[in-house]
């Protein structure tokens, strides 16, 4: 997933987003409310864990104008005010679940599995493509019954093309949900890193699954006999 953490306190914030990156996650940071509306607005996030109080625009306004947007990111709120009407307040402004403050790395991983979860109950924890399976809470993938090793990225880069199986997705998207707002898209990394999947995935013996779409993209399936 790509995610966004918007959170003022910098040590805190560069906490979230190594264990972010640790777990396989693209993120992007920003300690300011307007600047975290602005990259919601901008980029096609999966989620977003955004501090309730913020310089600029708080959390729950930021969450507020994302859904009079149209934004279906999923909106994780934390704070360290845990009575009920903050609760009650960020949630009816649109946020999917809340986190108290302090709270553990682990408990915010899992609360965005289960914020997945509910939004796509179809995927589960495991994606299925042909002989293909990827733990998506494991963070690992094997093929025929073989584990196949991954660095993060290519999780992430394979985990987008297992989810639109059957459906060819452009560079442009892998882009937008596996790499991070720095990222120069002018670069021939996507091609690099689907070369690097290929060599692991498709190997010597197997019939391919990943695909190039000339003009389109990539698209992750079992070649038709």
């Amino acid at each position: 997933m790509r995610i966004l953490v918007a959170e003022d306190d910098a040590k805190l914030r560069s906490h979230l987003v190594s264990a972010l990156q640790s777990a396989g996650h693209a993120t992007d940071q920003t300690g300011d409310g307007e600047e975290a509306l602005w990259l919601l607005g901008e980029h096609d996030y999966d989620a977003a864990v955004l501090d309730i109080m913020m310089p600029g625009k708080d959390g729950v306004s930021v969450t507020r104008a994302a859904r009079t947007r149209g934004s279906r990111t999923i909106i994780l709120l934390a704070t360290a005010r845990g009575e009920l009407r903050d609760k009650i307040s960020g949630l009816d402004a649109g946020a999917d679940d809340y986190l108290v403050k302090p709270f553990s790395t682990e408990e915010m991983l899992a609360r965005l599995r289960a914020c997945e979860r509910r939004r796509r109950p179809e995927l589960g924890n495991t994606l299925r493509v042909a002989d293909l399976e990827l733990d998506l809470k494991a963070r690992t993938a094997n093929r025929g019954g073989l584990e196949i090793t991954l660095t993060n990225r290519e999780f992430a880069l394979l985990e987008t093309l297992a989810e639109a199986s059957l459906r060819a997705v452009s560079k442009t998207t892998l882009i937008e949900r596996v790499w991070d707002q720095y990222f120069d898209s002018g670069t021939n990394v996507v091609n690099v890193y689907v070369n690097y999947l290929r060599k692991k995935i498709d190997t010597e013996g197997l019939k391919p699954l990943i695909h190039t779409v000339r003009g389109v993209g990539f698209v992750l399936k079992e070649a038709a006999r």
